[in-house]
């Protein structure tokens, strides 16, 4: 058996002794990324039953898994991943690589002409430990979730997702902005210190 790096060795008991990890074993959640969005949620109140979410990046579920139970079976939540994910109730999931125009294709003949009252992607690439590397690749999936979301978003409808600061994040902001009245950003409890990543939420969807 291989050997685990230094980094890897301590990645895992910073992971094993997160407080967040803990508590979602310990409540039987899918994961840690759960507390993110109970958060935002708590503060923004995104989430109501009879809404209709899709959850990009959705593996293993807990983002799915929250709103399910915010939705309480009146609504329509569609998840995607390129890993698969286990059932959830009142969860339509596809399995599927989002950057590939046929699963993009698949998941917008599943929502079909209704509309999405919210479109949350907590979409991120492997991550290679080199910034002129990842920052490219996570942009481009937020650029792929925006475009998304423009296509199906209802009026008033909103779009939450996890952008990291760095080259592009300012140009994405811009770009953003005409499409919806509100635009700010959230840093979870649950998202570590150290890591660039924020929350940008977008609301009140325009119909230019």
């Amino acid at each position: 058996m291989a050997k685990r790096s230094k980094s890897s060795k301590a990645w895992l008991e910073e992971h094993h002794a997160d407080e967040f990890v803990k508590k979602a074993q310990k409540e039987g959640l899918r994961s840690r990324a759960i507390f993110k969005l109970e958060e935002i949620d708590r503060d923004e109140r995104l989430l109501r039953p009879g809404m209709t979410v899709v959850d990009l990046g959705a593996a293993p579920g807990g983002w799915s898994q929250y709103a399910g139970r915010v939705l309480k079976d009146q609504g329509r939540i569609y998840a995607l991943d390129i890993l698969p994910m286990d059932a959830l109730p009142g969860v339509e999931f596809l399995l599927g690589d989002f950057r590939e125009d046929e699963i993009l294709e698949r998941l917008l003949s599943a929502v079909g002409d209704r509309g999405v009252d919210l479109v949350m992607s907590d979409m991120a690439p492997n991550m290679a430990g080199v910034d002129a590397i990842d920052q490219p690749r996570a942009m481009y999936l937020v650029e792929l979730a925006l475009d998304f979301g423009l296509k199906v978003l209802r009026p008033g409808g909103g779009f939450l997702t996890k952008i990291f600061q760095g080259a592009g994040f300012q140009e994405f902001v811009k770009e953003i902005r005409p499409h919806f009245e509100q635009v700010r950003f959230k840093k979870p409890l649950a998202s570590r210190a150290r890591s660039p990543e924020v929350y940008l939420l977008a609301t009140g969807r325009r119909m230019l």
